[in-house]
């Protein structure tokens, strides 16, 4: 056996060898760290982009196309006429909820307790339509 080796001290092969070893596992950390940055950074611009397009979508569906303003009207309830088929005609979906909703504020702009209506009975009906500018 080499006299050199047996007394620590190395060959310049074995040097470079681990020279070699040793910037290999400094590249191979430098590229995981590279590639795990562009990893979150790709996944952050992937939510960013979601959210972007996500709220832009909901602005497009909530924004009326003109602008609407609430009036009242005085109506002669019918035979057939029931708070149903009166909230079918005169409710903006826009506006309300539910047909529940409607109904409600019907009953309580005209004192209602229930609902029933009678033929000849007047109600004020609100509804929605293009405002005047």
């Amino acid at each position: 056996m080499n006299r050199a080796v047996t007394q620590g001290h190395k060959r310049p092969q074995d040097i470079r060898s681990e020279r070699r070893i040793r910037n290999n596992r400094i590249r191979r950390r430098q590229e995981m760290r590279r590639n795990f940055l562009l990893l979150v950074m790709t996944f952050c611009l992937i939510i960013t982009a979601s959210i972007a397009v996500s709220s832009f979508r909901s602005n497009a569906k909530n924004a009326p196309s003109q602008e609407t303003s609430k009036y009242y009207k005085s109506i002669v309830v019918s035979d057939s006429d029931t708070l149903w088929s009166i909230a079918e005609e005169y409710m903006d979906e826009t506006h309300y909820g539910s047909i529940y909703e409607y109904i409600r504020e019907v009953m309580q702009i005209n004192s209602l307790t229930n609902d029933a209506i009678y033929a000849d009975a007047h109600l004020i009906v609100p509804y929605y339509d293009v405002a005047d500018k």
